[in-house]
């Protein structure tokens, strides 16, 4: 009988597409951020951040800037919980700083250790490199089969929500990956909001999340604007709209204006290279849509159930 192989996984994304693909109960340890689904959340957790806690929108920009200036880490990896697991895989990414342990810090953890783990870092830019991530990861753990049920489940959605959007007149959008200071959001989510039926002004498909001035904003007039801030959810998503909420810059916006700004979980559905990018290009759809179209009022009620 064939003996489970141990996962550790350090990137949620990673920890998401397990799940998804029915391997959870090989995942023995996982990030500190790693919070779907719930069962992910009672792992042994190897990560935490070296931030402090309860800053604004401004000061963790501040901090994630001066830490990343001095060449240290944004989070804590626990060297010696990662050698008691004794993982067979290690799931990590090279992607972002910002966003997850560095692959410095990794290979640092796993070189003292008697047998290394198979180190798998899932790096996507694109939609495309997602489902190619999870169809890699069903490969490694024998797991195809399940992973083009996943894929196709996600085409079939997907395929559902550009029926619904055809013909429909597109907004053009301004995704903020952060509000204080102005970031826009990159890589997959020009094709996010271009699946959802509308066009982003910001971006285009690939690039990575840059700053952007008050002026630039200005200067495009988006129709819509998203509040995506990376690492937050729909309450903190509100919360960086609040922190902006008395600037000049951002009450002159026509889509402020007109109220046309929409906050969104950036940590469930926009932010995490997962399955559940899915699920925000439905949201984004209705919310750009929502009444103009009887297929988007069935899928909106899919979206809320």
């Amino acid at each position: 009988m064939a003996i489970a192989q141990r996962i550790v996984s350090l990137v949620p994304n990673a920890t998401e597409i397990l799940f998804a693909l029915g391997a959870g109960d090989q995942v023995v340890g996982v990030s500190h951020e790693c919070d779907f689904p719930a069962a992910a959340r009672e792992l042994p957790r190897l990560t935490s951040s070296a931030l402090a806690v309860d800053l604004a929108a401004a000061q963790i920009d501040a901090a994630v800037s001066a830490q990343l200036a001095s060449g240290a880490s944004l989070y804590r990896l626990d060297d010696a919980l990662l050698a008691e697991l004794a993982p067979d895989f290690l799931f990590t990414q090279d992607l972002c700083p910002v966003c997850a342990v560095s692959r410095e810090q990794v290979d640092a953890a796993v070189r003292p250790l008697p047998r290394c783990p198979e180190l798998v870092a899932l790096d996507p830019h694109t939609l495309a490199d997602v489902f190619a991530d999870i169809a890699r990861v069903g490969r490694l753990l024998d797991r195809a089969a399940a992973a083009e049920r996943l894929q196709a489940d996600l085409e079939r959605r997907l395929a559902r929500v550009a029926l619904a959007v055809k013909g429909r007149e597109r907004p053009r959008v301004a995704a903020l990956e952060w509000l204080d200071p102005l970031f826009a959001g990159g890589h997959w989510v020009p094709e996010m909001i271009a699946a959802a039926g509308g066009s982003d002004c910001l971006a285009s498909p690939g690039e990575p999340s840059r700053r952007i001035t008050w002026d630039d904003l200005a200067a495009l007039d988006p129709d819509v604007i998203v509040a995506m801030p990376c690492g937050f959810d729909l309450e903190g998503a509100r919360a960086q709209i609040a922190g902006v909420a008395a600037k000049n810059e951002w009450r002159g916006l026509r889509a402020v204006r007109e109220n046309r700004v929409i906050p969104v979980d950036a940590n469930g559905c926009f932010s995490r290279p997962g399955p559940r990018l899915v699920d925000g290009i439905e949201a984004l759809a209705v919310a750009f849509h929502l009444g103009r179209n009887r297929a988007l009022g069935a899928l909106a009620a899919q979206v809320v159930a």
